[in-house]
């Protein structure tokens, strides 16, 4: 019998608090058993009172670790949404602006700010009106990604966007002093994102993209609570100290309310020019498995590529293989927030 099959039977014998086990009702799932013997799941806590869910969730870990060869258990909990009307194509609460979808990653260093950008690109290829917000307040970098030098115009006392590659594009960095740090508490930091989103002339949008700074904070829950985005991609590279960061990201927009789209590993795979010899620095597949045991989709891989680099630097989009992924995730994006 393999480990998983090992840890499949283990679970039929929890019971769920409705009847039947975990297992048979569908509450638990998404098991993905590791090499080096680790465990990770999805558990289904609907109708459970706290108290309950944590009941469950503990007897759920301990029977997975109770089975020979298991290392350790991850259970990530969620609450499924499909049945109610939060998640169903909504629409934007910003008027003229359809969708609202942000990009987020827990950690920094993740290559986040050119998903985000790039997947405005193909957004835009794909025929739809698309804007481009930079919310990274401490550290923005779509200006240097999309060439925009100077400070925003206003005009009758709202923001006027920049018009790059067929899309809109505001950023912090384009109304501060690029040699100044900005020093702001949590609560500026928000309010400036609300008002970049509200007191800026989008026009007519079928899609604000919003790239996110890193982490699970004041900004995040700002924007989840007052904006009310249609969903959130999360960014991550394949290692595991990306991962940890990755499911913080997802857990925290599970507890706002907002549908995690999908995650999106970048960085995955450098194949020399020289040799054509490809390996993983960063490792691989770790990204898609981590999406699975949370229950959430996996929307594709970006490679490490010096094209990617060298087009980000000359504020162009990407091209050739690296733009069809893009133009991939694009479509799924539009599919699952109703475009």
């Amino acid at each position: 019998m393999s480990l998983k099959d090992a840890v499949t039977a283990a679970l039929e014998q929890v019971d769920d608090p409705a009847g039947g086990s975990v297992l048979s009702s569908g509450r638990a799932a998404g098991i993905v058993v590791k090499d080096d013997g680790q465990v990770g799941l999805v558990l289904a806590v609907d109708g459970l009172d706290k108290t309950a869910a944590e009941r469950l969730q503990a007897a759920v870990e301990a029977a997975v670790k109770r089975v020979p060869g298991v290392s350790a258990a991850r259970i990530i909990l969620t609450a499924d949404r499909a049945a109610t009307p939060a998640a169903a194509p909504k629409a934007s609460t910003v008027p003229g602006i359809r969708k609202l979808v942000a990009v987020a990653s827990g950690k920094g260093g993740v290559g986040k700010s050119t998903v985000a950008a790039n997947l405005a690109f193909a957004l835009a290829r794909a025929g739809q009106q698309v804007g481009l917000l930079d919310a990274d307040i401490y550290g923005p970098s779509v200006p240097t990604l999309l060439g925009i030098e100077g400070r925003a115009r206003v005009e009758k006392d709202r923001l006027q966007p920049e018009m790059r590659h067929g899309i809109k594009a505001l950023s912090m960095g384009m109304m501060t002093d690029p040699d100044k740090a900005i020093v702001w508490r949590g609560p500026m930091a928000s309010s400036a994102l609300v008002q970049m989103v509200e007191q800026c002339d989008w026009g007519a949008l079928d899609i604000l993209v919003i790239d996110l700074p890193p982490g699970t904070g004041d900004i995040q829950l700002t924007l989840a609570q007052k904006l009310k985005p249609d969903g959130a991609v999360i960014v991550s590279t394949p290692q595991d100290l990306a991962l940890i960061d990755a499911r913080r990201a997802v857990a925290m927009f599970g507890e706002v309310g907002v549908r995690v789209l999908g995650v999106v590993e970048n960085m995955a795979g450098y194949c020399c020019p020289q040799c054509g010899h490809v390996s993983d620095p960063f490792g691989h597949g770790g990204a898609e498995a981590e999406a699975q045991a949370m229950g959430v989709p996996f929307l594709g891989r970006i490679p490490l590529q010096m094209d990617v680099r060298t087009a980000s630097e000359t504020a162009q989009p990407v091209s050739g293989e690296t733009a069809t992924r893009f133009d991939e995730i694009a479509r799924s994006v539009m599919v699952t927030v109703g475009l």
